[in-house]
């Protein structure tokens, strides 16, 4: 056995060209073997393998994720403590609202979505459960980055540029995550998308932040004084029943920012 082919050597592999499905298209052999710098010979062979266990299918000459992943990933979703207690208060946040709401985890420096809730106004958002955005750019992660010992000094000049609305100034984001702190509500004003403003608030108990929720709409139909309330509340209410929840860890979170 060579060292290309130890279990290992393909586990890397195939998480390397499974990886290059995260935005959800659709690709070509010529295109996956580019992405991923495989060799043509061996993106075949496991698009093939791959394809057997239905964790990809086919579709002509064109590959895309299969129903086995959307299926264990709906498992590991629905098994994830946070998402599992905060479902119901936002479903009561949407009917309140009649806004498109959110759930979000931070990973690096970017938020994952973990569920969205909304009408058509959904459509419009450039947001998607298990899709990514710069923290520092949505509500969501704004209010996650402000609550977290997480280092945000040097991650917006890395990033690729947003609205001309979006703060990639790392001094005016310190400025911005510290005003967050201090009223506990983040604001996204068109920062992710042209005419798409959001409020969020931190799931935590100023100890630790397990995720954040947000509520998102037309620009005109969004203001933080009107929406604060609601929204913290339902941040508030997350947390109780996360909190609340048997098995959960004590040390469960991020440990805030603040102590």
């Amino acid at each position: 056995m060579t060292d290309t082919d130890t279990p290992i050597a393909v586990i890397t592999r195939v998480n390397t060209l499974l990886d290059a499905f995260r935005g959800g298209e659709r690709f070509t052999l010529s295109t996956l073997a580019r992405r991923t710098g495989l060799p043509r010979s061996s993106t075949h062979r496991l698009l093939g393998q791959l394809v057997d266990a239905e964790w990809l299918q086919r579709n002509g000459n064109h590959y895309e994720l299969g129903m086995k992943l959307f299926e264990l990933g709906s498992v590991a979703q629905h098994r994830n403590q946070v998402h599992r207690s905060a479902l119901p208060v936002m479903h009561e946040l949407a009917r309140a609202t009649g806004l498109v709401v959110h759930l979000a985890v931070l990973d690096g420096p970017d938020v994952v979505y973990l569920e969205k809730l909304g009408g058509s106004f959904s459509l419009s958002l450039p947001s998607r459960v298990g899709g990514r955005q710069p923290a520092h750019r949505t509500a969501v992660g704004k209010a996650l980055l402000a609550h977290t010992r997480v280092e945000v000094s040097s991650r917006a000049d890395r990033r690729s540029p947003g609205t001309p609305n979006a703060i990639d100034d790392p001094a005016r984001l310190r400025q911005e995550l510290a005003r967050i702190r201090e009223q506990s509500v983040a604001l996204d004003r068109e920062e992710t998308a042209l005419g798409v403003a959001c409020v969020a608030a931190a799931i935590g108990d100023g100890y630790r932040t397990v995720g954040a929720i947000s509520v998102c709409g037309p620009t005109n139909l969004i203001t933080g004084t009107a929406l604060a309330g609601p929204v913290q509340m339902a941040a508030l209410n997350a947390w109780r029943r996360v909190s609340g929840a048997r098995g959960v860890d004590p040390a469960f979170g991020l440990p805030q920012l603040i102590a």
